[in-house]
């Protein structure tokens, strides 16, 4: 495992962390708890020292399989990660309810890595109207939290704002080959190390979107590389390349996906790929962002819909449908996979799930169009 240096505190941080936001799950929907609890610890085993959770991850669950996992001596291993949610305090003193929460579920006292959760404008002004950083502070000086950061969705003028709002001691962003210029971007990047902040890179592989099965005009262009890599270690290397950054999280769902992802980052040192590797990337983004109607990541901000329409499968069903040129296999595929009451046509536009999409997608007009086409 490659490891890179937290400026703060000259602590080695693995260059793969562990994002808990897609855990494997069970048929019922639920954690498959054994399962994630064996990938965590298998992560840590093999040197990953970064986990990173939240409070909304899988309807609360993730932090507490996360403790489960952190026992039995395992917690010393690590450098724990958590987040403030302020859109879910009606009050201030609700903010002090979500942490106390947190450590309950997580069975913890401490949390190393805290951070403002998914900053947008919105978000901001309830972080100031709560006085979550002083709250934060507080906890800082009763050594309940050791670092405070926030993570960010919103537009690279307003990142810099909030760079240089507080005395942060790191961020996290949103950041892979086909979102370079999207929200922070690679300028985000540039700037708050510029301001002495250290990076955690969040949807490396963009949920899984640049994994998964392979448009042909992208398998053509990976085909011209002098180095044959999957389609996850092109990903993950094009993030790696960036010295500025301190760990990406892998929100992995399988144990191969773990185990492919700790031999990738196990060597991917920065600048090591070639001008040609940049080219190749660059015309499979450019194919990408060509092909892909709308830039969903699959993080479930979205849910639950009033509704119960699955928002999520039901754009990634849309996108495959241009992605694979209306191959009627994505309309067998819709119709054995969403439920009747759970599909677009449900949709009544009440755009509750848009208030809280971090890529700020037009989700009620998706819906209306995919169900033109799917139903």
């Amino acid at each position: 495992m490659q490891y890179r240096t937290f400026n703060r505190t000259n602590e080695p941080v693995s260059l793969l962390g562990f994002g808990t936001m897609r855990l494997p799950r069970l048929k019922n929907g639920n954690i498959d708890e054994t399962e994630a609890i064996k990938m965590i610890r298998t992560a840590i085993d093999n040197g990953v020292n970064y986990v990173d959770t939240a409070y909304m991850y899988h309807d609360g669950q993730s932090e507490v399989v996360t403790g489960k996992a952190l026992k039995d001596g395992y917690r010393k291993k690590v450098l724990l990660a958590d987040k403030m949610p302020a859109w879910f305090a009606k009050e201030e003193a609700d903010i002090e309810k979500i942490f106390n929460e947190q450590l309950h579920r997580l069975e913890d006292q401490v949390i190393d890595m805290y951070l403002v959760h998914n900053i947008d404008k919105d978000i901001w002004k309830k972080v100031k109207e709560y006085n979550v950083l002083a709250f934060l502070e507080k906890k800082r000086e009763e050594g309940k939290i050791k670092h405070i950061g926030f993570s960010f969705h919103d537009d690279f003028d307003f990142f810099k704002e909030i760079v240089d709002a507080y005395p942060w001691e790191f961020c996290q962003i949103q950041l892979n080959y086909m979102d370079k210029d999207f929200q922070a971007g690679i300028k985000g990047l540039d700037y708050a190390a510029s301001k002495g902040l250290q990076l955690i890179i969040m949807e490396p592989l963009k949920g899984g979107k640049l994994t998964d099965i392979l448009p042909e005009s992208v398998e053509k262009y990976w085909a011209e590389a002098d180095i044959k890599r999957t389609p996850a270690e092109w990903a993950l290397r094009w993030v790696a390349d960036f010295p500025e950054v301190l760990t990406i999280l892998s929100g992995m769902s399988t144990m191969n996906q773990l185990e492919e992802n700790i031999e990738i980052l196990s060597d991917a040192l920065p600048h090591s790929l070639t001008e040609k590797d940049h080219q190749i990337i660059n015309k499979v983004s450019t194919e990408y962002n060509k092909l892909i109607k709308y830039s969903c990541t699959g993080c479930r901000y979205c849910m639950p819909c009033p509704k119960k329409i699955e928002i999520p499968a039901v754009i990634n069903f849309y996108n495959e449908w241009f992605l694979y040129n209306g191959n009627d296999k994505i309309k067998a595929d819709f119709k054995t996979w969403i439920p009747p009451k759970r599909r677009p046509s449900a949709c009544i536009s009440c755009n509750a799930c848009q208030n809280h999409c971090p890529q700020s997608l037009p989700v009620s007009t998706i819906m209306g169009k995919a169900s033109e086409i799917f139903e």
